[in-house]
């Protein structure tokens, strides 16, 4: 287990907020020097940034809106060269299968699936040669295996599919020190939470237990901290079947 990250540098995208503040705030906490990508809130850029630098780390951040796969590109170029990406943002839209149309499908395909293998392929090159490296990519609830969904098949199938890029990147670089995993987090409060969705939280979670940012956070740092973990999709869910 790797419990001091000192001298490695991370950039957590979607980081501002929910379950990516946390793992900045924990990768902080084990002395890695940190890059926060936010979408649009500047407010909750400086807090995020505030709370990193108290734990005596180094944090800088950016905004910039992904409205393609293409900002992964910008995301990288405005970022120092990572030595662990933690990827903490993806779309959620719901949708019967028989109404979705080509644009629904593009949306959640580009956002979920090609966005976060754009920014695999543009990290591995640098911890390749490094020969260090942790990528920690964001599934969704219950898409840790090929299972059917009702509301949500656009975007399961993206976030499910992220788990052959881990297996993937974990064959291709099983000779050096670098891992690529997806946490499939289950049920999850945050303070994008509406009051709709908090009501369906606690009505399916298991023992009426949503979970917390802070727990999935933590079982994301322990699978970013042990580097026999790579190539898994893990769920955090409380046990969880929809």
């Amino acid at each position: 287990m790797v419990t001091d990250f000192s001298g490695k540098k991370a950039l957590v995208v979607g980081g501002t907020g929910g379950i990516g503040k946390e793992v900045a705030l924990g990768l902080a906490e084990r002395g890695a020097d940190i890059t926060v990508h936010g979408g649009s809130s500047q407010e909750r850029l400086k807090n995020t940034l505030k709370a990193i630098r108290e734990t005596g780390a180094r944090g800088d951040g950016f905004l910039l809106p992904i409205d393609s796969p293409a900002a992964a590109e910008r995301i990288i170029a405005l970022s120092p060269s990572p030595d662990i990406l933690v990827c903490s943002w993806g779309p959620f839209k719901q949708g019967k299968i028989e109404a979705l149309d080509l644009e629904f499908w593009q949306n959640m395909a580009e956002n979920n699936f090609i966005f976060p293998g754009t920014l695999v392929s543009l990290v591995l090159k640098g911890m390749t040669e490094r020969n260090w490296g942790r990528i920690l990519l964001f599934g969704g609830t219950n898409t840790d295996t090929i299972r059917g969904f009702t509301t949500t098949a656009a975007y399961s199938a993206a976030k499910t599919a992220l788990g052959v890029i881990a297996k993937s990147v974990a064959k291709a670089v099983s000779s050096e020190e670098v891992t690529c995993n997806v946490v499939c987090p289950g049920l999850t409060d945050t303070e994008y939470t509406t009051e709709e969705l908090r009501q369906y939280n606690l009505s399916r979670s298991p023992g009426g237990q949503p979970m917390s940012p802070k727990e999935v956070a933590q079982a994301a740092l322990a699978i970013i901290s042990n580097p026999g973990i790579s190539g898994s999709v893990i769920p955090v869910d409380r046990g969880l079947i929809l």
